[in-house]
């Protein structure tokens, strides 16, 4: 509360609340002390008397100094400036020491600069073949380094045109093209086109990763400016052309070019070095061999850039969109594939971590490897729907184990699946000659009887294919007629412990179940592992080890692995092996595999079938090649009766009758004399040793192992004609060979 105070005797109410508090607080002009001026002042006659008219000392400065006022105004604007100038200069400063920092900080996570060389090319494994040519390439393929005077002028003009139109006119980085790049990027509301130099895609391509980052960009730069302070702008474009990624595992224009066009790429044309520039943006999307279409509309851009840019005439320009000339190899179909694939897979084991580019000499004949491939191919796509098989395997391997051609499928681009090697499969039928021969070792002989008729064993009932008997038959007959009754008989009388030591002993690795139906080849086997266990047959009774890599070199010549010769054993006594190739060669002449013509040759050779036909087996020998071929369907599901004697025979004989082309002819070791000369040929006496002596009793009994489910294996017999005269035999087999009853009772080939 305050109280007012008395003015001419009059009495003033008091008032409450703060307005009332600050108007009494207020100094009237009787309560202000004049205080006195240095100067005198002027007489108060002049002066004019004070009114409540009079001006208050506000409203009187302006018009007290109006030119003062004016150049006040004039000091607050230069005020302004100055203060910008000021903060400008702050801000800049700032902005260079951020910009320093970040460089110091980019930098710093660079390798050294004394680090900084040009690293090594990336590791190349080149698969060559028997002749020396080259079958396939794996790891990063980086082809030689192509000079850039060696080069058609035109090939690097494609790459500047396209990818760096100022390269000779830049340090590294182009201002002027980040600029166009991202107007351009805006402009379509997304990545249209990139600033990057040739330079900066040297500089990531040999140091840095392909991650999208802001730090990577910025080490980009770095190195960038770098690189042009050490190398000149020819360097630097022959090391960019040397370098960069083309798709399809190709480094380098030389790689790509022979990648894609089959020729150096000192020889291509300008349609195809416009392909090769645009490959660059999207390597694995626009691969001429992958996308066809999308190659050839990239291609047609960079022709127009380089028109443009005056690296070419117009006319050539529209010569080569208008007709182009590529020549444009597949990618990877070839089946040559899934044997350097094998070889992948057993270089670590023989030379360890690949750190250098290496030559691998193989054992393959790239001729015989195009005739198998041709082979397996035709007949299925002549007979696949027919049959209902859809895929095929072959093995082709010379009597000392030495692979000389391996078909894992009928397509690798579709498949790389190696139905060769990895495959396990029934072998049906093909197994049984490890069962005669347990037979043989055990005392019997070719011409031992055995009986063809029903058999039970605790409730399994294995038949025959058309359920026909033959009652008293050679252990020959019954081979070559594949009959199951017999093999079962065999099987128990031997043991089939001791057939799973013959068939491991002879070169089979698989695990096989120790039961009856091992007779019938129930255990799962590789296309390769039986082929070399049916070696020994071919050579005279010595155990291989199928082998496809014989030294592996460094580009220079360095030596890092060469092949030693096996110390062999001897897994099969000759004599065994010529009574065996006689059983066996019958199933060529009176059998099965009677398709299976080779002629001025000896050869021999067992079918199979799988239960409900869903494995074809042919194992077939020479003394020159022993050759597998397996045909079936991956997903196991069964064919349409495809047996052993029909499309694996007709494979089988079309490959062999090309190898055979030319070579001289042997026989199969048919007595100890053949078997020790042919031995004589193939192997020094110093590398054979003395066969093992059997380590079974056929006369003990040997218990069985469970029969698998599934039972009643009805195995086409494999013959196609009556067995020779037998007295023991029934009166329809012992009536002579009786042509008509085979056909009768097998209507043909099985």
């Amino acid at each position: 509360m305050a109280w007012g105070r008395k003015k001419s005797g009059g009495r003033k109410e008091p008032q409450f609340g703060i307005a009332a508090a600050l108007s009494e607080l207020r100094l009237s002009p009787q309560d202000r002390v004049t205080v006195s001026e240095d100067k005198p002042k002027k007489s108060s006659a002049k002066r004019k008397p004070e009114s409540d008219d009079d001006e208050t000392p506000r409203e009187r400065k302006p018009r007290a100094d109006r030119s003062g006022a004016k150049r006040r105004t004039k000091s607050r604007g230069g005020f302004r400036i100055g203060r910008l100038f000021y903060w400008g200069a702050v801000l800049g400063l700032w902005a260079a020491i951020a910009v320093v920092g970040v460089v110091i900080w980019v930098g710093a996570h660079l390798p050294a600069i004394q680090s900084l060389a040009i690293p090594k090319r990336p590791p190349t494994i080149q698969i060559v073949g028997l002749d020396g040519s080259v079958l396939a390439s794996r790891g990063e393929m980086a082809g030689a380094n192509v000079s850039l005077k060696d080069l058609p002028p035109y090939l690097p003009k494609a790459f500047i045109a396209i990818e760096d139109r100022r390269f000779y006119s830049h340090y590294g980085v182009d201002p002027i093209g980040i600029a166009r790049a991202a107007v351009a990027n805006v402009m379509h509301r997304g990545v249209s086109q990139g600033g990057s130099t040739l330079t900066q895609q040297l500089a990531k391509n040999l140091f840095l990763t392909q991650e999208r980052t802001v730090a990577r960009k910025l080490q980009e730069v770095e190195l960038a400016i770098w690189l042009e302070r050490k190398h000149s702008k020819s360097e630097i474009l022959e090391l960019y052309l040397n370098r960069v990624y083309f798709g399809s595992g190709a480094y380098g224009v030389e790689a790509a070019a022979q990648r894609y066009f089959g020729k150096s790429a000192k020889n291509v044309t300008i349609a195809e070095a416009a392909m090769l520039a645009g490959l660059v943006k999207s390597p694995s999307r626009l691969a001429p061999n992958r996308n066809p279409e999308g190659a050839e509309q990239r291609a047609q851009i960079v022709l127009a850039a380089m028109a443009d840019a005056k690296f070419i005439t117009d006319a050539q320009a529209q010569a080569s969109i208008g007709h182009p000339s590529y020549n444009v190899k597949p990618v990877g179909a070839g089946t040559v594939n899934y044997v350097a694939d094998w070889i992948g897979e057993v270089l670590d084991d023989l030379i360890g971590q690949i750190e250098q580019s290496i030559v691998v000499e193989t054992t393959i004949d790239p001729k015989l490897q195009s005739v198998a491939e041709a082979s397996i191919i035709d007949e299925l796509a002549a007979k696949s729907v027919k049959f209902n098989v859809t895929q095929g395997a072959l093995v082709a391997m010379t009597p000392d184990g030495a692979v000389r051609a391996m078909v894992g499928g009928r397509n690798y681009a579709e498949s790389q699946y190696n139905r060769a090697v990895t495959a396990k499969r029934q072998p049906g039928s093909a197994f049984k000659p490890f069962v005669y021969l347990t037979a043989i070792e055990a005392g019997l002989t070719p011409e031992t009887i055995r009986q063809d008729s029903p058999i039970d064993i605790k409730g399994w009932r294995p038949e025959n294919y058309t359920h026909e008997y033959f009652g008293s038959v050679t252990l020959t007959q019954a081979l070559s007629m594949s009959l199951n009754t017999v093999a079962v008989r065999l099987g128990i009388e031997v043991g089939a412990k001791s057939v799973v030591r013959t068939a491991h002993r002879l070169g089979i690795s698989s695990k096989l179940d120790a039961n009856a139906s091992i007779a019938l080849g129930t255990s799962e086997v590789s296309v390769i592992e039986l082929v070399g266990a049916f070696a020994p047959f071919a050579n005279g009774g010595l155990g291989v080890s199928p082998h496809v890599v014989t030294k592996i070199r460094t580009n220079e010549g360095k030596v890092l692995y060469a092949r030693q010769p096996d110390q062999l054993s001897q897994v099969i006594e000759p004599r065994h092996v010529a009574m065996m190739n006689t059983m066996m060669q019958e199933t060529l002449l009176s059998g099965t595999a009677r398709k299976a013509e080779l002629p001025g040759w000896m050869a021999a050779g067992k079918t199979g079938t799988s239960q409900d036909f869903r494995d074809a087996w042919f194992i077939g020998y020479t003394a020159n090649l022993v050759t597998g071929v397996w045909l079936g369907n991956d997903d196991n599901s069964p064919t349409k009766k495809a047996t052993g004697g029909g499309l694996p025979v007709e494979v089988w004989t079309r490959f062999m009758r090309s190898a055979h082309q030319g070579v001289p002819v042997a026989n199969l070791p048919r007595s100890q004399a053949g078997g020790g000369g042919l031995l004589s040929n193939l192997f020094p006496a110093s590398q054979v040793s003395a066969p093992p002596q059997p380590s079974y009793q056929p006369s003990a009994p040997v218990p069985l192992a469970p029969i698998p489910s599934g039972g009643g294996y009805r195995q086409p017999p494999t013959r196609t004609s009556a067995p020779p005269p037998n007295p023991s035999a029934r009166p329809e087999a012992a009536a002579g060979l009786d042509g008509w009853l085979m056909d009768r009772v097998f209507g043909g080939n099985r």
